[in-house]
């Protein structure tokens, strides 16, 4: 049976079998050191020179090794594994375009993706998946001990959810379909049956960038919550329940992430800015007087700044949006004017948008008519509010943008296994 590196006993007599790859080769005249790695960790094995040669051994083959563990303080980690036998699984080719031990930072990204079983043997390609899947994971914690329970819905949808043109067409048999921009009609159905929902899944925008923080398929964090009294339910809990996944992450890898530039801040002190302020800061500070309806990425890393220098947090809620750059189910604010709803910037970058949503189906219809779309086409939505629907609000979170924000990466793509943007299909 085989033994995972991390759980070796070397006060255990006898043989264990170790499966993993090669990391490094290093031979003398009279023994050949192996660094073996598998998803647990690293150790140093030990072979007769003889035994190794015939294989032609090389650096990112996977092999399985059998022999005896024992302690050596001399050896990374404490540990050495005498090799007994040791059969090669899968060769590695003899020429290839980096290695697990090559520092990722250096290689083009495009040679990562293209090659992105190999990136993910590196220490860095490793880290960076390891936490994006404990962030995914640490969420869906929150939630559940808040009393939300998770769902799954429908990736092919019959029309638009945030309306526009930012759609993938797809057939459907003898009609056309979607792939979803959103569950968030599905989240509003939850709320009405279970209160509480939360999911996470793939969206799609189709949307033409080719920037460092844009993606056409991206996984999202969702929620929705029933019975809120506003729009600042929804900023405690994320504030709550981000403060509380950064706090456990920091433990759980806060020692193996020295080479990133980490970032797992309590967002307690995180301020909350009207977008009308954010206007006035930004003019104030920086002369800018271009922004009427929304913010650019250059103001939301302004902003950011800001929040870090005043509050000593590099995040920010900016909320009160114009209606006009927020889905047609958003709730207006008590002004009647501006949204009630938010974005979320955290070391400048957009990662949350949320808000409270309307929950009568006669306002729904008015803001549908209102942006001269006709009711009748969301008929299979709206009758879910002739059911008892709660006050209602939700978030979504881009896993892959706080993935990057929380580590200090650069592009979106470095946290994305195999990106699909503008220009990227395959692999």
């Amino acid at each position: 049976m085989r033994t995972m590196i991390a759980d070796l006993d070397p006060s255990r007599a006898g043989s264990v079998l170790l499966r993993g790859w090669i990391r490094r080769i290093r031979e003398t005249k009279s023994t050949t050191f192996i660094m073996l790695s598998d998803c647990s960790g690293t150790i140093q094995v030990v072979a007769e020179p003889s035994m190794t040669r015939s294989l032609a051994l090389r650096a990112d083959s996977a092999v399985a090794v059998t022999g005896r563990p024992r302690r050596e303080e001399r050896a990374p980690g404490g540990l050495e594994v005498d090799c007994d036998v040791l059969e090669v699984l899968g060769a590695a080719q003899e020429t290839l375009p980096f290695t697990s031990v090559s520092r990722l930072e250096q290689i083009s990204p495009e040679l990562a993706i293209n090659y992105r079983p190999l990136a993910l043997r590196t220490e860095r390609g490793g880290a960076i998946f390891r936490v994006e899947a404990a962030l995914a994971e640490e969420f869906r914690a929150a939630m559940r001990r808040r009393r939300f329970t998770e769902i799954f819905t429908p990736k092919i949808v019959a029309s638009a959810t945030e309306g526009g043109s930012n759609l993938f067409e797809i057939r459907y048999f003898d009609r056309a379909a979607y792939l979803a921009q959103s569950p968030q009609f599905y989240k509003e159905h939850g709320v009405a049956g279970l209160e509480r929902v939360f999911e996470t899944g793939h969206v799609y925008r189709a949307e033409p960038h080719a920037s460092s923080r844009h993606l056409c398929e991206y996984y999202s964090l969702d929620l929705e919550m029933g019975f809120i009294d506003g729009l600042r339910d929804m900023i405690e809990l994320e504030r709550e329940a981000l403060s509380e996944m950064f706090a456990n992450l920091h433990k759980r890898f806060g020692e193996s992430l020295k080479s990133f530039d980490t970032y797992f801040p309590s967002l307690e002190r995180a301020p909350v800015w009207e977008f009308g302020e954010c206007l006035d800061r930004l003019r104030r500070a920086q002369g800018r007087e271009d922004l009427t309806d929304d913010l650019d990425p250059l103001a939301e890393r302004q902003l950011s700044e800001m929040a870090a220098q005043e509050k000593g947090v590099a995040a920010v809620f900016v909320i009160g949006f114009p209606m006009s750059s927020r889905p047609f189910y958003t709730h207006p604010a008590c002004d009647g004017v501006h949204a009630a709803g938010f974005d979320l910037l955290l070391r400048g970058l957009e990662v949350t948008t949320g808000g409270q949503r309307l929950h009568r189906r006669a306002e729904l219809e008015a803001a549908l008519r209102a942006r001269a779309i006709d009711p009748a086409k969301f008929e299979t939505h709206l009758r879910m509010f002739d059911l008892g629907m709660p006050p209602h609000g939700g978030l979504a979170i881009g896993l892959e943008r706080l993935t990057c924000q929380v580590l200090g990466l650069k592009n979106i793509r470095e946290a994305t296994m195999y990106p699909r943007d503008l220009n990227r299909l395959e692999p």
